[in-house]
């Protein structure tokens, strides 16, 4: 469950202690993607030795492959992927909605054609709880509609209204499950959809708070709108949500957008932006990105930041990562994985020692100085 820790005493950032079955997580944290239960390029081991806590995967994917009479057969997901540490697994509605053919909607569930080979499925709440269920990760997500941005209000509403009973089914059949399965200790956290009308997300937060999860996401946000409407969004939803209860901001990754969540009151993020602009010759660094395959860097022989620490900064040259590049060699995509990863994760930290101080302001203004004078 969760612990407030401590509160900054100048902004809405707050310190605390999330505890799962495979360990706890400090928060503020981020959450490195691993959609198909891989961080992209990384083995599991530098991954954990960058300082996570936690990873994300997807059930939908998952699903579809390997499937989950292979992740049973493995003994679920921790061994079957070799991986210790808590694992988030979100529902993947947004990638039935995003990336599934022949979607159909109804309040019973979704049909949906896979993307992968065109077998046809159809899925409910219910059965995305028992799919994580079986996959064993410590929190868990209900199956909800997302909605793209710009969306008409009629479509919102629609979409949030059978958010809520989507939501209701889940949290019930998580209860009835309990009863009888082994992973009673996994979290189940509510998603406040509502797009970007107010009353809505009011709506929605207000319902699932009445639910009581043990933790509230909040959707529909980081899908195209414009970072003022993201940052009104993640303002008011956190208002609405349990002081005591942990606040998930879904796909939040650039290192600007997870200073404003947290703070707004936010305490986890996750996103594949590291290792998806690690793979095309991005490198985020505390001086701003570094494009590695342009032409200054061909005989620069300085560490990609002079700040980091990673095994990446701390044995290779601008210079060497831009010749792996230009080469098009696999080592150069995972280095720069690594280090990306390194620093959203260092970022994270940095955040956590600055609210306990209460310095979450000045050092936000520092961090913000720096990277964005690129």
């Amino acid at each position: 469950m969760f612990k407030l820790i401590h509160r900054d005493k100048n902004s809405k950032a707050r310190l605390g202690m999330l505890s799962t079955a495979h360990g706890d997580v400090e928060t503020p944290c981020f959450m490195p993607v691993g959609t198909h239960g891989t961080i992209k390029g990384l083995y599991p081991k530098d991954v954990e030795e960058s300082g996570a806590q936690i990873m994300l995967s997807n059930t939908y994917h998952l699903f579809l492959r390997p499937g989950m009479d292979v992740i049973r057969k493995a003994g679920g997901l921790h061994k079957f992927i070799s991986w210790e540490k808590p694992i988030l697994t979100d529902s993947g509605g947004y990638q039935v909605f995003s990336l599934a053919l022949l979607r159909k909607l109804s309040d019973k569930g979704v049909e949906f054609q896979s993307h992968i080979d065109g077998s046809k499925h159809f899925i409910t709440p219910e059965d995305i709880i028992d799919i994580q269920s079986e996959l064993g990760s410590d929190i868990i997500m209900p199956l909800d509609e997302c909605v793209h941005y710009p969306c008409a209000r009629a479509q919102a509403e629609i979409a949030m209204e059978r958010t809520i009973n989507w939501a209701k089914r889940s949290h019930n059949h998580k209860i009835n499950l309990s009863k009888s399965a082994p992973n009673k200790a996994q979290l189940l956290f509510g998603i406040v959809q509502g797009a970007t009308y107010e009353d809505l997300r009011n709506k929605c937060a207000k319902e699932l708070v009445g639910i009581d999860f043990d933790g509230y996401s909040i959707g529909g946000v980081s899908v195209g709108e414009p970072s003022n409407l993201i940052y009104n969004i993640l303002n008011l939803t956190s208002e609405l949500l349990p002081v005591e209860k942990p606040r998930y901001a879904m796909g939040i990754g650039y290192p600007q957008d997870i200073l404003e969540a947290v703070e707004r009151g936010v305490d986890m993020f996750d996103c594949v932006v590291p290792t998806r602009y690690g793979r095309n010759g991005t490198a985020f660094t505390s001086a701003g990105k570094v494009k590695i395959g342009n032409s200054p860097y061909i005989k620069d022989f300085k560490p990609l930041d002079k700040e980091c620490s990673c095994y990446t900064c701390s044995n290779f040259t601008r210079a060497y990562l831009r010749h792996l590049f230009n080469a098009q060699e696999m080592l150069g995509l995972t280095l720069l994985s690594l280090h990306n990863v390194h620093f959203f994760l260092n970022l994270a930290k940095g955040i956590r020692e600055a609210i306990k101080v209460n310095q979450f302001r000045e050092f936000k203004q520092d961090f913000l100085g720096r990277y964005l004078n690129d």
